[in-house]
């Protein structure tokens, strides 16, 4: 056999075994890579080595000095590496580069809720022990449920157009719109549900208002009803006053302000007070007796109270913001602190 033909095997073998340390990720890579070129029965430099007793006598020191430091340099490296992945001290990116896995890595950034989204589950979760089931309903509502359902007359401000976001299309004749607020979702749960009911509603709400500390056209409401046999305002407070503490913690004080609204007989302004001075959380009352006619119950079988609250208000209370639209403006150095 020629000496030349010997030389190029070994040559290519050495190549070979550098190209598979290249690529190797870890060291079940290279230890692959070792026994289909180095290993005792079947490796490539077993076959090679066998070519050595048909190399011309005057040729073999030649040819077997080669073939050692082949064996020795191709041993060498896979070992290293072996060791190398062992230690964990460096490892092949998949550029080509070398990289110190022994450096501490980059913290990936995770997200996490938004604060009004933190304060919906809460409140769910609240309400829930309190025996109030989650109901939902459409954003884009009809006059009936918006309006009519809800005892509010067509002279009302409340359905005036610049207090409400219509939706001006060709197909509108309704007078779809925004809805205004969750009571509607109580109107379609009356609606198809017999007495007694129990259930809350949170979700957006729209009102054309300039956006300043404490209004903002998009916010949240938090709307409870119950709907049963001898309920009273007693019980209204009692809900509200359990809500309250339950969130922000015992030494919040509930207190009622006589107040209007055209869907509750009597009706009240909500303040709640916690550490210092009264804030306004939202309206409440008794459900008018028109509501429970116009959704098909007897007014002189069953009472009910409703309340509504500004998710938003509640969040800033419990969390110090003193301006709604920071929660708006997407800052994440603001959010993440939440």
């Amino acid at each position: 056999m020629a000496l030349a033909k010997f030389l190029a095997d070994l040559e290519a073998l050495e190549q070979s075994g550098q190209a598979a340390l290249d690529k190797a990720r870890n060291a079940a890579d290279v230890e692959a890579a070792r026994i289909e070129l180095l290993g005792a029965r079947s490796g490539r430099l077993k076959v090679i080595q066998k070519q050595l007793g048909q190399i011309d006598k005057a040729d073999k020191p030649v040819a077997g000095k080669r073939f050692n430091e082949v064996k020795c340099r191709l041993e060498t490296r896979f070992q290293e590496m072996l060791q190398t992945f062992a230690a964990g001290s460096a490892a092949v990116a998949t550029d080509g580069e070398i990289f110190d896995l022994t450096v501490p890595g980059r913290k990936h950034r995770l997200g996490h809720l938004h604060p009004i989204t933190q304060t919906i589950n809460a409140l769910q979760e609240i309400m829930g022990r309190l025996g109030f089931s989650v109901a939902e309903g459409p954003e884009v509502e009809d006059p009936w449920h918006n309006f009519d359902a809800l005892h509010i007359p067509l002279s009302h401000p409340a359905r005036d157009p610049l207090d409400n976001f219509y939706l001006a299309t060709a197909q509108n004749a309704s007078g779809l719109l925004l809805r205004s607020q969750t009571s509607t979702v109580q109107i379609r749960v009356m609606e198809s549900t017999p007495p007694p009911v129990r259930i809350i509603s949170l979700g957006r709400v729209y009102r054309p208002d300039t956006a300043d500390a404490t209004h903002y056209p998009m916010f949240h409401q938090i709307e409870g009803l119950l709907i049963d046999r001898h309920v009273t305002m007693a019980d209204l407070k009692s809900v509200l006053r359990l809500f309250a503490t339950s969130y922000l913690g015992s030494e919040v004080h509930i207190r009622f302000r006589p107040s209007f609204f055209p869907f509750t007989e009597p009706s009240v302004e909500v303040d709640m007070s916690w550490h210092e001075g009264w804030i306004e959380m939202g309206g409440a009352g008794m459900v008018d007796p028109a509501v429970l006619t116009a959704v098909g119950y007897d007014p002189e079988e069953v009472t009910g109270f409703a309340f509504g609250l500004g998710v938003e208000r509640i969040c800033m209370r419990r969390h110090g913001i003193t301006d709604i639209r920071e929660l708006y403006r997407n800052d994440v150095r603001f959010l993440e602190q939440f």
